[in-house]
């Protein structure tokens, strides 16, 4: 066994340790059927796209509250849906591998943290009581083809930009009272399980991105923007504005033009850009991509 794979089946045997200790099961360890708080957000108010904007200001209180409700369901929505995904690459990934070794054996642990997540946020939107949210045809076209071809830094570059931007807001409500007891119960475990997979991710990312030419480090940069474009722009359903009488148009509109969601976006992103530049996957043209969806 070589240096690198020795040094990988290190990180993953802690991953292992740590997935043993600290895994949940959302049918047990999320309370169902907990009524929803009155008068308590989803998730910070200030952190809704509209937030700021004259189609704000008309709204009431409790219409500001609806809106927090099927703004979150739509994150988790579009969440979960990329977590099918990851699960896509993942398996694809494994199939390579040396089953025996612990890094193959996190990887296949991480697919069944998955499996759950995507369960767990499935539930939650079914107990808010909202329509079915997700991403755009086109996005969702083209995340076929991702995720039965994408391999190497790029991969797990792109599943960094997901799980990172969706980890800051989440840390942001886990502990805030102002929130809904129960999205704080789902985000409190995501986040746990999630930092696993963001070290596992960051660790291939730094060991494989060395390895490329200038001609596929360019590839990897392009697609990783893309990747991050597609998944943060797909975030809000526009959909979700017809819950307090918004058109779709004109509240996606409104949301695209608002200065204050574009600070969210990068407020979203502060952990995971620093990092993906320091390891050289952003920088040169695909840069302007980061730059057009408000993540740098």
């Amino acid at each position: 066994m070589g240096v690198e794979a020795q040094d990988r089946d290190v990180t993953a045997a802690r991953l292992l340790k740590s997935s043993a200790k600290n895994s949940y099961d959302p049918y047990v360890d999320v309370d169902w059927d907990a009524p929803l708080a009155e008068g308590k957000a989803y998730m910070p108010l200030e952190r809704v796209s509209l937030y700021g904007t004259d189609l704000w200001a008309k709204l009431t209180p409790e219409q500001r509250i609806e809106l927090s409700k099927h703004e979150i369901a739509s994150i988790m929505s579009v969440g979960l849906w990329f977590e099918i995904v990851l699960m896509q690459l993942l398996a694809r990934y494994v199939f390579d591998l040396d089953a025996r070794t612990e890094h193959a054996q996190y990887a296949m642990t991480e697919i069944g943290d998955e499996t759950r997540h995507s369960v767990m946020f499935a539930r939650t939107a079914q107990r808010l009581g909202v329509p079915r949210y997700g991403v755009p045809k086109v996005v969702h076209r083209a995340a076929k083809v991702f995720g039965a071809t994408a391999a190497g830094p790029s991969m797990f570059a792109s599943v960094l930009v997901a799980e990172e931007t969706t980890d800051r807001l989440q840390r942001s409500m886990m502990d805030d009272d102002g929130i809904q007891p129960l999205i704080r119960s789902v985000n409190r475990i995501h986040v746990v399980e999630e930092a696993r997979h963001v070290r596992f991710a960051k660790e291939e990312v730094l060991r494989e991105t060395p390895k490329l030419s200038k001609a596929a480090l360019q590839r990897h940069r392009l697609r990783t923007a893309l990747v991050a474009f597609g998944v943060i722009d797909s975030m809000v359903d526009a959909r979700i504005y017809r819950s307090v009488g918004i058109d779709p148009r004109e509240g996606r509109a409104a949301a695209l033009a608002n200065p204050h969601f574009h600070r969210t976006r990068r407020w979203m992103a502060e952990k995971i850009v620093p990092f993906l530049r320091e390891a050289g996957l952003i920088g040169g043209r695909s840069e302007g991509i980061w730059r057009r969806a408000h993540l740098l």
